[in-house]
């Protein structure tokens, strides 16, 4: 008997129980008070619908239709949760909460923008918008160039004194193939992109290499390796590609605007409708 009393005690002390026990309390007032109680509010159906969508998750999730057994799992949690759900609606639980909050006004928000997600731009509509944005899709330069390399391992100064006496040699018309020390990288490039360069080259190389004299020995330039002697024989000029070219992108950065758009649209729609008053202390 003692064993059964402490057990009913901490069992009291559950806040699950006082949650069902204020819920039928308040039912019980109700009831009392003679107020209609909505009958229908307390009738669960679970359809077909809703049974296949149950048994669709589960086959998503576990890559095989459910057992018999496990499907009345699904259906007694399905009710188990919507009877809970009812009653903290009931019960006002769902008000000042800001975990709540925050999950409704999402909810609004992807309302306001799904259509967007699935919209189709023409290409009418995407050339305008490549059209308005041209320096986002430009096209890198293509660069030409060959090099002699220059370690400065050891002595920096000496290896710059080194740099500029076979700059010297190469403005004269030596053979760039046999000056210079050994790199595990070509003597030149024909027709890189910018970004190709910066990749082997290091950040920003590219970059100085397009300033350079075209047809001549200039530098000595720093790469993340060493110094680099270089002839610049083609910098192509920057272009705005065709659509063709970034069609995907364009759509996808027209589709993200398009969704902003709508959303702040459907937001001031539902403001108009509002008398806001605000009072600061």
């Amino acid at each position: 008997m003692t064993a059964l009393r402490v057990h009913t005690a901490r069992w009291l002390r559950e806040p699950l129980v006082h949650f069902l026990i204020a819920g039928a309390a308040i039912f019980a007032i109700y009831a009392w008070r003679g107020d209609a109680v909505d009958a229908s509010d307390r009738r669960i159906v679970v359809g077909e619908a809703q049974v296949q969508r149950l048994a669709n998750i589960w086959s998503q999730t576990w890559q095989r239709p459910p057992s018999a057994n496990e499907l009345d799992g699904l259906i007694r949690d399905y009710i188990k949760e919507e009877v809970y759900y009812r009653e903290a609606i009931r019960l006002g639980l769902d008000q000042d909460d800001a975990i709540v909050r925050k999950r409704l006004r999402a909810k609004m928000e992807f309302l306001a923008t799904s259509e967007a997600e699935t919209m189709a731009a023409s290409d009418a509509v995407l050339q305008a918008w490549l059209d308005k944005y041209p320096a986002r899709y430009a096209v890198d330069p293509l660069i030409s160039f060959q090099s002699v390399y220059v370690s400065t391992t050891g002595d920096e100064a000496a290896a710059l004194l080194k740099a500029n006496a076979l700059l010297a040699r190469l403005q004269g018309g030596a053979d760039a193939e046999k000056l210079g020390d050994s790199l595990s990288l070509p003597r030149s490039v024909t027709g890189g992109t910018a970004e190709a360069v910066n990749r082997q080259y290091g950040d920003a190389f590219a970059a100085k290499l397009i300033g350079l004299p075209k047809g001549q020995w200039s530098g000595p330039v720093a790469s993340g390796f060493g110094l680099h002697l270089v002839r610049v024989d083609m910098v192509s000029a920057v272009r705005t590609p065709k659509l063709a070219e970034v069609r995907q992108r364009v759509e996808n950065d027209w589709r993200s605007a398009t969704r902003i758009a709508r959303e702040n649209q459907a937001y001031q729609t539902l403001l108009d409708g509002y008398d806001i008053t605000i009072e600061r202390p």
